[in-house]
């Protein structure tokens, strides 16, 4: 085991004694390292002898969590980089990037305080400067890290990730200060007004990619600044570069976006309400985005989410079903309680049923049962067929001005296909991808969302191969008007009517009590989509929020 730390040996007056504890405070490193008095220290208590060393187990104690925790911040703060990386289950990496915390990030006169341990878990803040030449500001910010017990000896040591060092930082990330390469840009919305992230905190995300994308071309030039600078899995999950501190300005250049003031305000408004949600409001008629909210901003769901849509999805498996003559909007159609398909069965909520009913009133209470039971009838990719060729969707080719994840129906087979048609399985979506489909319903043809004018950069949208005829687009729109009027979304879209139509969705995710709460809708020349991540049915919860934004826009 790692030998016991010494430190009262060293000091020239005696340490005071309290509650059995030595409280050691390291000069200038502003925060107390506790070490257990007498004895062996936490981790080196494993009941071991000269021939034989018994692995400690067992659940973490306050002393070890201590002990391990301050060991590794007082190494850090001191620039003691390898003893800090050796106080963590990771060296390699951990000492790699507390090394860039110095040379690449350009941080000094670094102080770290511990917060109070919240079992195994310890907060902490962060006060440093940052110095570039003859430049300086202060870097002030909050993390936290959390400790393991390594299983090979049973050693109490910081469970490490990028995430330690600062909350914005995903493993691979690296943090540097210089001159930022990408010139700044000016944001504005489509009535010309400058976007900020303090005015809208869900754009955050957004303005960091609109710079990446556009920086270079807007005309502005670069200024000095500390960074996020991604690496490659944080790139793959199309994250952008992040501006933590700004030494000195660039010059902006201006991007203009389609973004309405109106909404995009309501639509941060409505977000707040709840936890953990998101939604998206577009122009069928031109794809064009006007609003896109979260209420958590570190990270754009709405955007980027990759979610089980749950029966939204119906809305695009019903147009598959109407195409190939295996459901008609008023001709009868089975909605039992229960559907057996690939050794799956499959229910409904409640288990209800609907006794000689008609699809109409299948998709307009979201009977689950009454897709199941045509799935022996499908061929496995002709759900992906569908979502590609008619609304769009899983080709991962839209260029909407900023990353985005544009929607996975995988191809399935047995009780995974047959889940897909229902929205579960391996099919993944966000609020923009539904919002997207609900506006290629009432468009009646596809138009890829785009937050900045393909004229800006002259980049090709993505198009659809084909578009819905005539006879199913008109059963798809009855399907969701009856829906908003008479289904699971009226009292969402009451007093909307009657040029509307919506879809709502609920989808079970492992380990969470509630399901995410989905909806999809059009209101005129408006389209939007919301989810509340474990906040129930959809109707209730992302429903009021996207009612009121097509309200406000019509």
């Amino acid at each position: 085991m790692g030998k016991r730390r010494r430190v009262a040996e060293r000091r020239k007056t005696r340490p005071a004694v309290l509650g059995g504890m030595i409280a050691v405070v390291v000069g200038g490193a502003g925060f107390g390292v506790y070490a257990l008095y007498g004895g062996a220290a936490a981790d080196e208590r494993t009941g071991a002898t000269a021939d034989h060393k018994t692995v400690r187990t067992g659940p973490l104690t306050a002393a070890e969590v201590r002990t391990a925790s301050s060991r590794f911040l007082t190494a850090w703060q001191q620039g003691r980089v390898s003893e800090a990386a050796a106080a963590t289950d990771d060296p390699s990496a951990a000492g790699k990037l507390l090394t860039g915390y110095t040379k690449d990030a350009r941080l000094k006169d670094v102080t770290l305080t511990p917060g109070r341990a919240k079992g195994a878990t310890v907060p902490f803040s962060v006060k440093a400067t940052v110095s570039y030449r003859n430049l300086g500001k202060p870097l002030a910010y909050g993390s936290s890290l959390t400790v393991v017990r390594r299983a090979s000896d049973g050693r109490p040591l910081v469970d490490w990730h990028s995430a330690v060092v600062h909350p914005d930082l995903r493993d691979g990330d690296t943090l540097v200060t210089g001159e930022s390469g990408t010139p700044p840009v000016k944001a504005l919305d489509r009535a010309g007004g400058e976007i900020t992230a303090a005015k809208y905190p869900s754009l955050g995300t957004v303005l960091d990619g609109l710079r990446e994308k556009y920086g270079k071309k807007a005309g502005g030039t670069a200024g000095v600044e500390l960074r996020v600078v991604r690496g490659k899995a944080a790139k793959a999950a199309k994250l952008s570069d992040k501006t933590l501190v700004e030494l000195s300005k660039g010059t902006p250049g201006t991007v203009r976006t389609t973004l309405s003031p109106v909404l995009q305000a309501a639509a941060e408004q409505q977000v707040d309400k709840r936890a953990r949600a998101s939604v998206v409001v577009l122009r069928p008629s031109t794809g064009e985005i006007l609003a896109v909210a979260n209420s958590g901003h570190g990270f754009n769901t709405a955007f980027q989410g990759s979610l089980a849509p749950g029966s939204t999805m119906k809305v695009i498996t019903s147009s598959l079903l109407i195409e190939k003559g295996l459901a008609s909007a008023d001709k009868g159609h089975p909605c039992p309680k229960t559907s057996k398909y690939g050794g799956w069965t499959f229910h409904n909520d409640d288990d209800f049923e609907i006794k000689g009913g008609t699809f109409k009133a299948s998709f307009a209470r979201s009977c689950n049962t009454a897709f199941i039971s045509q799935a022996k009838k499908l061929e496995n990719d002709d759900l992906t067929k569908q979502a590609q060729q008619v609304f769009g969707l899983s080709m991962n080719n839209w260029a909407i001005g900023v990353p985005t994840f544009d929607g996975s129906v995988p191809v399935q087979s047995a009780a995974q296909m047959a889940a897909s048609l229902i929205g579960q399985g391996g099919v993944r979506m966000n609020p923009l991808n539904m919002a997207s489909v609900a506006a290629t319903v009432r468009s009646g043809r596809f138009h890829q969302p785009y937050l900045v004018s393909p004229s800006v950069d002259h980049r090709t949208l993505a198009t659809a191969s084909r578009t819905m005829s005539a006879k199913t687009l008109s059963q798809l729109r009855e399907l969701m008007n009856y829906t908003a009027a008479y289904g699971t979304a009226a009292e969402a879209m009451s007093g909307l009517g009657p040029d509307f139509g919506a879809k709502t969705g609920s989808a079970e995710v492992d380990g969470q009590k509630k399901p995410n709460g989905w909806f999809t809708a059009y209101k005129g020349d408006l389209a939007a989509a919301g989810v509340v991540q474990a906040g129930g049915h959809g109707g209730d919860t992302a429903g009021p929020i996207v009612a009121k934004l097509l309200k406000l826009g019509s």
